[in-house]
């Protein structure tokens, strides 16, 4: 619900569990009051500390500096004595910097707004709160746009600016949230990595001055990710506050904290200023991207369940968004460019026998792609490879009973192909300068409409020429170099956001135009897994790396705020291809179960051990896949902390299910049974507690109640050797 205290000048909006605060504060400032745990009054002007701000009561400020740098500002605007962080720079046409931000009005509305262009959260459970504030000297009005939901505990923000003046103004920086909290000994988690190492969990004390994360490459990147969460020193994953922010775009973004002189902390999160300015034009309309805040005080569990819920429910928009996902198998790992018509029927084939449900054909199908360095942009079908061309190939694959899916990569341009030689100005490139290649490929500017549309109708032709029902849409390099002879030299630092806003038309156009089809993202694996592409896609790729050790740290970063539903995850041959690692085919099959779930092999090459486990893997996968696309996922253990063992479980709604997976990375010698306290059980019923892979002798089938599961634990045994899983069902 969302109030407003007449009498305080107090905007209070109420979640399921919290409690949000806004104040207009003396001058017509716009302050920040309360956010955390739910509040039963409605006056608490008082947290602003008014009286400490030094200034007279007349209409002169005294100390107008000590004020804007002490207050709790709901908006923090650049150049006018807020010397902390801010979140909003315009420079007007005569090249003056300064924003001074008063509020003006408000409206409260049932259910979602819609951002154009943008990807944005919807849902008529809910109400939408929108704060008008202005600044008559620049001509601009800045509009505050709050979401909530009746069924969550998310927070969505986001800014709208409006020029009113007579000439151009250009915005420096736009962030889309900020908030400002007394230091309570906090820590900081934020998400970093690298490729084919993405989102580890990075968690140490806040200390004084500008800590986070950003990118700069075009897309969030492998390297960190657009996540921040300031938590209690002795949080951990059941119990302790939790102040999060998610943002959901797919560029260049920043998320910071910063502790300042009074122990305060300011977060902001938003696009990166780096290299972004944009031209606002007389009447002209800016939405920055929204971001989610989240406060828990049930630990890090307790937020994941808040951001898988938001997404699932009011982001997501895939008629798969619920529906079991058909189990793949993909040729990439298999043949990499080495295949042809036959080679694709022969593991579909086997494939088919095993219960596998859709064959993806990767990179190399197309122009006279053998290697990554050629025929990115020259879409048509070669059919020297794909003889007899790609619908035969797609209606023998129809006829095993298997779907059948493509890998594209849309917005790659390579210097050998036919497009290049005929639009070597499509390629993003700083005239003048040799243009920076990364894996032997340039960026098509898909900011030019002509090469947008090329683009898109180059995938659509291929998905109307057969019966194509998934689309993995990769995207393997960063953008540099950036210039475009379409945009004019004061528009220059609109060209990443733009960038961005071309993606989303792409995608738009593509889900719109084939609404039935299934499209996973992926960039260079994970590079691009933000809940920006959940808006068109329900699942992306979570990493290029296949190793089941390495993913449990990949899929723990992930599943902090993702949804299981969303990983693609996949069981890989061994020694793996990204790290040499030998695992037990097993215990991949387990991993990936926590995931979207398929094969990256080659299944015509496989020990008749290791493919006597596919049919059981995919019985497993059908009979929990329900449970965990659905229910809420519990983090248990953690081996990037413990460097022993690794535990997860995924709890149905009604609390009458759970299913609970256990990886014993390294052994050791000398240690008795492993007993480990569960979570999200129902403390008052009874479960069969069962081991559906081990020997019923060492596992027998157990009845405990909810209470001793969660208290006292359920015991693991120790195998010989590293690397051992183990799958506990419990139920009802």
């Amino acid at each position: 619900m969302i109030k407003f205290n007449e009498e305080t000048q107090t905007f209070r909006l109420d979640t399921l569990n919290s409690t949000y605060c806004i104040t207009v504060a003396k001058k017509g400032y716009l302050g920040h009051s309360y956010y955390g745990k739910k509040i039963a009054d409605d006056d608490i002007s008082y947290l602003m500390r008014q009286s400490e701000y030094f200034m007279s009561d007349g209409e002169v400020f005294r100390e107008k500096h000590t004020l804007l740098d002490f207050l709790p500002q709901e908006l923090p605007t650049d150049g006018m004595g807020d010397f902390r962080e801010s979140a909003l720079a315009i420079t007007n046409s005569n090249g003056n910097n300064g924003v001074e931000l008063k509020y003006k009005s408000y409206k409260i509305c049932d259910g979602a707004q819609t951002l154009p262009g943008l990807p944005s959260v919807f849902g008529k459970n809910g109400q939408s709160l929108e704060i008008t504030t202005e600044d008559p000297v620049l001509g601009i009005e800045v509009h505050l746009i709050y979401t909530i939901f009746d069924d969550s505990d998310a927070i969505i923000r986001s800014t709208r600016i409006i020029s009113k003046a007579k000439e151009p103004v250009y915005i420096k920086k736009a962030l889309s949230a900020s908030f400002d909290i007394d230091n309570e000994d906090f820590d900081i988690i934020t998400l970093h990595g690298s490729w084919a190492r993405e989102r580890h969990i990075d968690r140490h004390p806040v200390h004084h001055g500008k800590q986070g994360v950003l990118s700069m490459r075009g897309e969030t990147s492998h390297q960190e990710h657009p996540f921040i969460a300031l938590i209690d020193h002795n949080t951990d994953q059941n119990k302790g506050s939790v102040y999060a922010m998610n943002f959901i775009y797919s560029g260049n973004f920043v998320a910071d904290c910063q502790l300042n002189q009074f122990e305060s902390i300011r977060l902001v999160m938003g696009i990166n200023p780096e290299n972004f300015c944009w031209k606002l034009n007389p009447g002209e309309t800016f939405d920055t991207p929204q971001a989610v805040l989240v406060y828990s005080d049930k630990g890090l569990n307790g937020m994941s369940h808040i951001y898988h819920d938001l997404y699932r429910e009011h982001l997501i928009r895939s008629p798969y968004k619920k529906a079991m996902r058909p189990i793949l198998i993909n040729n990439w790992e298999a043949t990499y460019f080495n295949f042809d018509t036959e080679k694709l029927l022969d593991i579909a084939r086997e494939a088919s026998k095993d219960g596998i449900e859709m064959l993806v054909m990767d990179d190399g199908w197309f122009g006279k792609r053998n290697s990554d360095n050629c025929s990115l942009g020259d879409w048509v079908v070669n059919e020297e490879k794909i003889k007899g061309g790609l619908k035969h190939l797609v209606d023998e694959v129809n006829k095993l009973g298997m779907k059948f899916g493509i890998w594209f990569e849309p917005e790659m341009i390579s210097p050998d192909s036919d497009l290049y030689k005929a639009h070597p100005d499509w390629a993003i490139q700083i005239p003048g300068r040799e243009p920076g290649m990364s894996r032997q490929q340039y960026v098509l500017d898909i900011t030019r409409k002509e090469a947008e549309d090329y683009a898109y109708e180059s995938v659509a032709k291929i998905l109307r020429s057969a019966n194509i029902e998934y689309v993995k849409w990769d995207m393997n390099r960063q953008l540099s170099d950036i210039g475009s002879s379409k945009l004019a030299s004061d528009q220059m630092g609109e060209y990443y956001h733009r960038y961005v806003l071309a993606l989303y038309r792409m995608q738009e156009r593509l889900v719109t135009d084939f609404p039935k089809l299934l499209l996973e993202n992926c960039s260079g694996g994970g590079a691009r897994f933000d809940p920006g592409m959940f808006y068109y896609s329900p699942q992306i790729w979570c990493s290029d790396d296949t190793d089941a050790i390495e993913r449990l740290s990949i899929q723990e970063g992930t599943a902090l705020v993702y949804p299981l539903s969303t990983m693609g995850a996949h069981v890989s041959v061994c020694p793996n291809h990204a790290v040499g690692r030998v695992t037990p085919f097993k215990t991949r099959g387990y991993v990936a179960l926590s995931g979207t779930f398929g094969y990256e092999l080659d299944i015509t090459k496989l020990s008749p051990e290791d493919r006597s486990l596919i049919p059981h893997q995919v019985e497993l996968y059908k009979k929990y896949s329900d449970l965990v696309r659905n229910g809420d996922y519990w983090r248990i253990a953690s081996f990037s902390q413990n460097h022993e063992y690794d535990c997860w479980m995924s709890v149905s709604k009604d609390k009458k299910e759970a299913l609970v997976t256990f990886v014993q990375v390294l052994n050791h010698p000398n240690f008795k049974t492993r007993f480990i306290k569960l979570q999200g059980l129902d403390p008052d019923r009874k479960y069969t507690v069962s081991f559906p892979d081990e020997n019923q002798a060492d596992y027998p089938e157990i009845t405990l109640s909810g209470s001793t599961i969660m208290n006292a634990g359920i015991g693991i045994k120790r195998d010989w050797g590293d690397f051992q899983a183990k799958l506990i069902h419990i139920y009802s």
